[in-house]
């Protein structure tokens, strides 16, 4: 954790809808002209799209039918660390990105499931935003969660979080549902040692739950929409957030424990800007206060 150079971490299982989080995010940054510096976890895959389909095979060769995305061995989590350290201590670091579609090989002028060469983070910037699915492990020896001073946990109910990544992954990606539902069983273990855990480590999480139908995920034909959702937020530290505040803005919206309010899930963007710009202008008050004592 950094006073001069903040790292805010938003954490999540494939499919769960961190990208839309950092939406919000970039939103706060633009009305509040803060410039940030960007990594996304997927940049720290240690494989290639080929390569990480001929290590699955090898795997599943040993014995293995659970190696993934979401375990320690198919990532370069060490690398990571060392990022969030540097950025922590300078302001610096570097990244690149991992090509998923199309559009982003047109972008990028790389191959689909290609890396991008590294490169340094742009500078100077004001923080550090991670996006992906290990920014809050804690486990064999990996613990991104020492570095960021703000931990975000995006965790759809289960089965919500099975149809986003089925409609994304066949939509936009190009994998048959049949591809995706065998990606889902072969992560679960690394899902339940490695994901899950990171969400008691969060400092608030996001959950969206469906108000419809999802019982058998690998048939819907739609993803639940906003308002066919309410989203539970909860707060692994509640004193200091002014709820009655937060219930007065968000119509619709109460407190189901003393750590959790839930709203309905049209209203995510407005809570998410009611809670996170005191928090994130904080961080900056807090980073002016240390460079003014330098």
């Amino acid at each position: 954790m950094s006073a001069r150079h903040p790292i805010i971490s938003v954490t999540g299982s494939s499919g769960a809808g961190t990208t839309s989080v950092r939406a919000t995010f970039e939103q706060i940054f633009r009305r509040e002209r803060i410039t940030p510096a960007y990594v996304q976890g997927d940049a720290f895959h240690r494989y290639d799209r080929a390569e990480m389909k001929r290590r699955v095979r090898e795997a599943a060769k040993r014995g293995d039918h659970h190696f993934s995305h979401f375990g320690l061995e198919a990532n370069m989590l060490d690398e990571l660390e060392a990022v969030l350290a540097r950025y922590g201590e300078r302001g610096e670091g570097r990244t690149r990105y991992y090509v998923h579609d199309a559009g982003e090989a047109e972008r990028f002028g790389a191959p689909v499931g290609s890396f991008t060469p590294w490169e340094e983070l742009p500078a100077p910037t004001d923080l550090l935003l991670y996006e992906g699915l290990h920014g809050a492990v804690i486990a064999d020896g990996v613990d991104t969660a020492r570095f960021a001073d703000l931990k975000i946990g995006v965790v759809p109910v289960l089965n919500l979080e099975w149809i986003q990544k089925i409609h994304r992954d066949s939509g936009q990606r190009g994998y048959s549902k049949d591809d995706v539902t065998q990606t889902i069983l072969r992560r679960m273990p690394d899902y339940i040692n490695y994901i899950c855990p990171q969400f008691s480590a969060t400092d608030i999480n996001f959950q969206r739950i469906p108000t419809v139908d999802t019982s058998n995920p690998f048939i819907a034909r739609a993803i639940p929409t906003a308002d066919e959702s309410m989203v539970v937020i909860r707060f692994r530290k509640p004193r200091g957030i002014d709820f009655p505040y937060l219930l007065s803005m968000v119509p619709n919206s109460f407190m189901s424990r003393a750590n959790s309010i839930v709203i309905p899930g049209g209203k995510l963007d407005l809570a998410m800007q009611l809670i996170l710009t005191p928090m994130i202008m904080a961080l900056m008050d807090k980073r002016k206060r240390a460079l003014a004592a330098v």
